[in-house]
C-alpha cells in the first residue's frame, strides 16, 4: 500500500497536467465488474435457485478462484502482499482520518483492503452454500437456504457501504475511484 500525503503545497495542478498511472489491471477490473453484475443479477433480478441464478453463482465462484490466484501472481496492486491489512495499518488510517490528515493510497487503503477481503470471503461462502443446496445430502434443508440468504444479504449491505465509501473517498481525494476501476488508471 503506497500512501501519498493528501496535503499539497500551493495550488492544485490542473486535471490536464496530472500524471495518470496504471493501477488496476484487466484481471482486477474484470473481477470487480463481474462481481458487481452477478450481485445485481442474483440479488435483484434472477429468481432464487433457478438455472440462471445458479449459473451466475458458479461464475462468481470461478471469478473468486481466479482473483485468489491473481492475488499471488498478478500485478503489483493486485497482489495480497500489496494491500494485506494489519491492525496497525487499519488503526493508523482511522486515526489519520479523525485527525484530518488522511493519506491517499494508490492501491487499496487499509480499510478498503478489509472490505475487499470480507466481501471475497462472503462471496465464497455464498457460492459454497448455494452449491450445497443442490446436493442430495442438503436438498431442501431450510437452515442452509436461510444461511445462504443471510450471507447474500450481508454482501448487499457491505456492497452499499463499499460504494458509499468509494464516493466519499472520490470526493475527499478529488479523483473518481469508480472511473479508475473502469480505466485502470489513477492519479500518480
Amino acid at each position: 500500500m503506497t500512501a501519498i500525503s493528501s496535503k499539497k503545497e500551493g495550488a492544485q495542478p490542473s486535471t490536464a497536467t496530472l500524471r495518470m498511472i496504471k493501477v488496476w489491471d484487466p484481471v482486477v477490473r474484470l473481477f470487480h465488474w463481474t462481481i458487481v453484475t452477478a450481485c445485481v443479477l442474483n440479488l435483484f433480478i434472477l429468481d432464487e435457485g433457478k438455472y440462471w441464478h445458479r449459473v451466475t453463482g458458479y461464475a462468481v465462484a470461478a471469478a473468486i478462484a481466479l482473483r485468489f490466484i491473481w492475488g499471488f501472481v498478478g500485478t503489483k496492486h493486485a497482489r495480497f502482499t500489496d494491500f494485506l491489512p494489519t491492525p496497525a495499518k487499519v488503526m493508523n488510517q482511522i486515526l489519520s482520518i479523525l485527525d484530518g490528515d488522511e493519506k491517499r493510497y494508490v492501491g487499496h487503503n487499509p480499510l478498503a483492503s478489509v472490505m475487499m477481503l470480507c466481501l471475497m470471503m462472503l462471496l465464497a461462502a455464498t457460492a459454497l452454500t448455494g452449491w450445497m443446496t443442490t446436493l442430495d445430502a442438503f436438498w431442501g434443508e431450510k437452515w442452509l437456504e436461510e444461511l445462504h440468504g443471510i450471507i447474500a444479504n450481508g454482501i448487499m449491505v457491505l456492497a452499499f457501504v463499499h460504494a458509499g465509501a468509494a464516493v466519499i473517498e472520490s470526493w475527499r481525494h478529488r479523483e473518481n475511484l469508480v472511473w479508475s476501476m473502469v480505466t485502470g488508471r489513477k492519479k500518480a
